[in-house]
């Protein structure tokens, strides 16, 4: 039988398996940035699992810009060694192997979650956080530094390095976090940026930044492969981005050559007022494909398979990204194409343990 969720996708000179795709999660699990056997596993099982895309979680593009200490990081080659060998794997079970270049901004120096997740200090071996303005994200938080106008520049140029080095891995796809109150969505947030320079103000200068960002991957990063872009459709909050932003924003991104916008919401303010429920995100993704015709990715409390089949059969998101869902199953995609009735091929080792129905 046949299942839409199931059904390839190409995008520029990659063709995806199915539509289900593993969203970035953070592991907090690498020491100094470095990948370990843990994400290989965490990843590679995935790939086993039947998913057609795994995008890596958010991996720094410099030291100050990891979330915690504990975040993978690609501001040196020397991170790519064990890159390499996850993206092989990856590969080796037909699934296409991605990475999402982050920065965390204002956002980062944090504990793990496991360990509460606080904010962690200077003199208890943290490390200065940087942002579009000096407004911390907590107002008992240490205030960031506001960056430099040349600052602003050198860190573009940051994101350029790291397209290289996810190319020389292996990575078929660059996703940029745009998205959940970090660095790039700080600059495009008035509720975050307060700058008087070309990188605030008005809407066209607030997302100078990630355009900017876009053109130097692209410097780096050959154009037969796939660029996203994770936002955050709003801000939920009075006076922050909002869905018409994000609308005008895909309509540049796709200007720029962007293949897909990767919608989920918030994070860039504590006081934000969020209505979660299953599919709370999804209006956002199928707005934004409908009125400017760019590609999107639907997540958010996306949890089952039916779910995910009228997302793809009603054409309100061209893929759909599973997170949490994909913590409890590693093998979603093999789970949903029983449930579908779907005819898709296990892995060899694994044949045995199909159920023919």
């Amino acid at each position: 039988m046949s299942a839409k969720s199931f059904s390839p996708l190409t995008i520029r000179s990659l063709t995806l398996k199915n539509r289900i795709a593993i969203s970035p999660m953070c592991q907090y699990s690498a020491v100094d940035g470095f990948a370990n056997n843990w994400h290989l596993v965490h990843l590679g099982s995935r790939a086993i699992g039947g998913a057609g895309l795994i995008i890596q979680e958010a991996t720094a593009v410099t030291p100050e810009g990891r979330i915690s200490q504990y975040d993978l990081g690609i501001w040196s080659d020397e991170h790519t060694e064990k890159y390499k060998a996850i993206t092989q794997f990856i590969l080796s079970q037909g699934a296409i192997p991605g990475i999402q270049l982050a920065h965390a901004g204002r956002k980062g120096s944090t504990e793990a979650p496991w360990n509460g997740g606080r904010k962690i200090l200077i003199e208890q071996g943290g490390y200065t956080c940087v942002a579009p303005s000096a407004i911390p994200f907590r107002d008992e938080e240490p205030v960031p530094v506001a960056m430099e106008t040349a600052e602003v520049r050198q860190m573009v140029d940051h994101f350029r390095v790291a397209a290289r080095r996810a190319l020389e891995a292996g990575y078929k796809v660059i996703e940029l976090h745009a998205a959940h109150g970090y660095l790039i969505h700080q600059f495009m947030s008035p509720l975050s940026n307060h700058r008087k320079d070309e990188y605030g103000g008005s809407f066209e200068n607030r997302v100078r930044f990630l355009l900017e960002i876009i053109t130097a991957v692209q410097l780096e990063w050959p154009s037969e492969l796939p660029i996203f872009v994770r936002i955050s459709a709003t801000d939920w909050a009075d006076g922050g981005w909002n869905a018409d932003e994000s609308v005008q924003l895909a309509v540049l991104l796709r200007y720029k050559g962007v293949d897909l916008i990767d919608v989920s919401s918030g994070g860039n303010v504590p006081h934000q007022q969020i209505p979660v429920g299953p599919l709370y995100q999804l209006p956002f993704a199928e707005r934004i494909k409908s009125e400017t015709g760019i590609r999107t990715g639907a997540v958010g409390l996306i949890t089952e398979s039916r779910q995910a089949e009228d997302i793809i059969v009603k054409e309100q998101a061209d893929l759909v990204f599973f997170a949490r869902e994909s913590l409890r199953d590693p093998n979603l995609p093999l789970t949903f194409a029983r449930e579908l009735k779907a005819d898709i091929k296990w892995p060899n080792q694994y044949e045995r343990a199909q159920l023919k129905s």
